[in-house]
C-alpha cells in the first residue's frame, strides 16, 4: 500500500501566511480544514497508512512541485477544502476528479460512499469532473505524479455544513480515512505483504491507441495511473508550443517522452477517452478555424446549441430568460462582436442565470456592469437593453469601432477604447479576479464541446 498526501487547500498564499477564507464569527473555513487533517491523520496513523502533510504556507504550485518530489508508487493524494457560495443555502460534499477519467471516478465514488457511511446526514454533490470547477481545471487533480482528487468537504457558508465540519469532526475524519483506504487497495490492487523485500520492478504501463482526427495514429500512447499519455513528438506535430505545455509534466518510458492527452484541452484541442476500446481521441483543429480569445467577430453556435447548453446548467434560468440565447445572437452581430464570448461571460458573471450576491434577476444586468454611486450594480429596462449595455461593454473594450446602436451601458465612455482585445486582457479590468479571463474561455470550451465545433 502506498503512502497518502493530504494537502488544505482554499487558503495558502504561499507568503508564509494563510488566507483565512470566508469569515464567520466562530471560525474560518481555512482553520476548520486544518483542524479535520490533523484529525484524519492521527486516524490514518492509527491504522497504520503513512500520511504526508503538505507544509500549511505552500501554494499550489509550491504544493505541487513538494508532492510530486517526494512521490513513490501506489501514492495518493488529497486535498480538503470547503467551499463557500452567495446562496446560504447551497450546501454539499463532492470529489472532483481528472475529467475523462474513468478509474479517477470510480475512486472519488469510493471516497464518497465512505463519508455517508460515516455522516449520513451529509449532502452528497457527487463525483465531478474537474471541467465542471470554476476554472475547469484543477491543477491538483492534473499536474500530479501520484493519483489525486480534490475533496470538497461541504459549504462552509451554509449552517447545515458548517455544523456538520465543526460538531461531527471525528466521524468526518473516520469517513475520509476509510475512502482513503479503499482507495489505496483498490489503487493497488490488494497485493499481500512479502516478509522478504525485494527490489520494485521498473513500471510497466498499458499501451492504448491514439485516435487522430478519426483514423487510428501509427504510434500509440500508455495510460499511467489512469491518465492517457500521448507522445511529445504527437504534441509537436499538432502545432502546440512548448510555452502552452510547460505546466505539463513529462514522462519518459521507452525511450519516448510522454504527457497528458487532457492537457492539450487548454492549446483548443479536443480530448476524449473511448472506455470500451480504452481509446484516447483528440481532435486537433477547432471547426470554426479561430481563436477562442478574440473579442471581435462573430459566433459559431447556433440558437438551440446556446439554449442546451443554457438548459444543462441551469434550466430554470431559461425558463425565466428564454429569449437570451437569440437577444445575445442578434445584439453581438450588430456590434460585431462575437457573441459566443459575450454569452460565455454571460454564464461567468450571472452563474448560469443564478444571479446571487448584489444584482437580482429584475435588473436584467447579465455582465455584472456598475453604475456610478449604485453598489447594487446598473439596472436596466429590458432583457435586450441589459444584453445590449453588456455588448457595448464588451465592444468599448475590444476596438474602437463605433457603435451601431444609441449608447444605454452607462460606464462606455470611461473605458480607455480597444484596450483589451481578447479574453485574457478583461481580467483586472473588468473583474478582479486573477483567473477571470480563464474562467471565461473554460465555458467558451465547455460550449464548443457541447456543440461539437472543438
Amino acid at each position: 500500500m502506498g503512502r497518502v498526501f493530504i494537502s488544505v487547500g482554499h487558503g495558502s498564499l504561499g507568503n508564509g501566511r494563510l488566507n483565512l477564507g470566508f469569515e464567520d464569527v466562530e471560525a474560518s473555513e481555512i482553520k476548520e480544514m486544518l483542524l479535520l487533517r490533523d484529525v484524519t491523520m492521527q486516524e490514518a496513523r492509527s491504522r497504520s497508512l503513512e500520511v504526508l502533510l503538505v507544509p500549511d504556507d505552500f501554494s499550489l504550485k509550491q504544493t505541487i512541485q513538494w508532492i510530486n518530489y517526494r512521490h513513490r508508487t501506489n501514492d495518493i493524494a488529497v486535498e480538503l477544502y470547503a467551499e463557500t457560495h452567495a446562496d446560504p443555502t447551497f450546501r454539499g460534499a463532492g470529489v472532483y476528479y481528472i475529467a475523462h477519467n474513468r478509474d479517477r471516478k470510480q475512486h472519488a465514488e469510493l471516497m464518497l460512499l465512505a463519508l455517508t457511511r460515516r455522516v449520513p446526514q451529509i449532502v452528497i454533490r457527487g463525483a465531478l469532473p474537474d471541467t465542471a470547477s470554476g476554472l475547469g481545471y484543477l491543477a491538483f487533480c492534473r499536474q500530479l505524479i501520484p493519483a489525486s482528487l480534490k475533496l470538497q468537504v461541504g459549504v462552509f457558508s451554509n449552517a447545515e455544513d458548517r455544523y456538520l465540519m465543526q460538531n461531527r469532526r471525528q466521524e468526518l475524519a473516520l469517513g475520509i480515512v476509510e475512502g482513503l483506504l479503499t482507495w489505496s487497495r483498490f489503487l493497488t490492487g490488494e497485493t499481500n505483504l512479502m516478509t522478504t523485500p525485494l527490489r520494485p520492478a521498473p513500471p510497466s504501463y498499458p499501451s492504448i491507441p491514439i485516435n487522430l482526427n478519426g483514423r487510428l495514429y501509427g504510434e500509440q500512447g500508455i495510460l499511467i495511473n489512469g491518465n492517457a499519455c500521448i507522445p511529445i513528438d504527437l504534441v509537436d506535430r499538432l502545432g502546440v508550443t512548448s510555452n502552452q505545455m510547460n505546466q505539463s509534466r513529462r514522462v519518459s518510458y521507452g525511450g519516448i517522452v510522454y504527457v497528458k492527452a487532457i492537457d492539450l484541452r487548454e492549446s483548443n484541442l479536443s480530448v476524449s477517452w473511448d472506455s470500451l476500446t480504452r481509446t484516447v481521441s483528440v481532435r486537433s483543429l477547432l471547426q470554426t478555424g479561430r481563436q477562442l480569445n478574440d473579442i471581435t467577430g462573430k459566433g459559431y453556435t447556433s440558437e438551440v446549441q446556446l439554449l442546451m447548453f443554457l438548459k444543462t446548467h441551469h434550466e430554470a434560468g431559461l425558463a425565466q430568460f428564454p429569449d437570451i440565447a437569440r437577444l445575445y445572437r442578434e445584439e453581438a452581430a450588430q456590434e460585431g462582436i462575437s457573441y459566443d464570448i459575450a454569452f460565455a461571460q454571460m454564464c461567468v458573471e450571472t452563474d448560469f442565470l443564478r444571479f446571487g450576491r448584489m444584482i437580482k434577476p429584475s435588473q436584467n444586468n447579465f455582465g455584472g456592469l456598475g453604475a456610478s454611486g449604485s453598489a447594487e450594480g446598473a439596472s436596466f429596462a429590458s432583457v435586450r437593453l441589459g444584453v445590449r449595455a453588456h455588448i457595448q461593454h464588451l465592444k468599448a473594450y475590444a476596438n474602437t469601432v463605433p457603435l451601431r446602436e444609441e449608447v444605454v451601458d452607462p460606464r462606455f465612455h470611461f473605458i480607455t477604447r480597444g484596450i483589451a482585445p481578447q479574453v485574457e486582457q478583461l481580467t483586472g479590468r473588468w473583474a478582479a479576479d486573477p483567473n477571470y479571463g480563464d474562467r471565461i474561455l473554460s465555458i467558451i470550451r465547455q460550449l464548443y464541446e457541447a456543440s461539437g465545433l472543438l
